[in-house]
């Protein structure tokens, strides 16, 4: 589904309602920016990345509640960035919509939890996917992926394994009393940089 599209979101509910009768787990991962510096930002960028990276997961959230109900709760994470939090690259754009999402995550987690709604974030490094192809300092040079992998105490770059797996964890009983937070996933890349 088209996540930029209210009407989109509804529909995705309507649809997962009808399928399963409710809804346990929601990850809020889609993602969209113009990666450009600062000074070649323009609205209709920045209205587009914060639609897609902030609006649509607090009203996709806001839509899976009483879904998540039927079923006596559930679990939201929503996918963030260290770019929320650390300055990259013509990144500023997403950069700010992944803090928006940070901080809506932490508003949801405090007022779903009487539903039995455990909701938390997960900001992944450099997650070697498709959309790299999108970044232009590393498309302009590879190279870059090598240095990051060296520069990470882990030793190599992230896989979407690396993410799904503590996506799974905070979705488990173990992860019950973890609520608003935001779990760096990076291979202990930004301690060291």
């Amino acid at each position: 589904a088209n996540v930029g599209d209210p009407q989109a979101l509804e529909h995705l509910l309507a649809e997962t309602e009808r399928a399963f009768g409710g809804l346990d787990i929601l990850v809020n991962n889609a993602a969209s920016g113009y990666n450009r510096p600062v000074m070649e930002q323009r609205v209709k960028g920045w209205d587009w990345t914060m639609g897609i990276n902030a609006r649509a997961a607090l009203f996709l959230s806001q839509g899976a509640v009483p879904l998540m109900q039927r079923r006596g709760g559930g679990h939201i994470v929503n996918i963030s960035s260290v770019g929320s939090f650390r300055v990259l690259p013509d990144y500023v754009v997403v950069g700010a919509s992944k803090a928006a999402l940070e901080a809506v995550t932490r508003y949801l987690a405090v007022e779903l939890a009487p539903y039995n709604i455990v909701v938390n974030a997960v900001a992944g490094g450099l997650v070697e996917t498709e959309a790299l192809k999108h970044f232009r300092p590393l498309r302009e040079n590879r190279r870059l992926l090598e240095e990051a992998a060296r520069r990470t105490p882990a030793g190599r770059n992230l896989q979407p394994e690396d993410i799904a797996q503590v996506v799974a964890f905070l979705c488990t009983p173990a992860a019950q009393m973890i609520r608003g937070q935001v779990i760096v996933v990076d291979g202990g890349y930004t301690l060291t940089v």
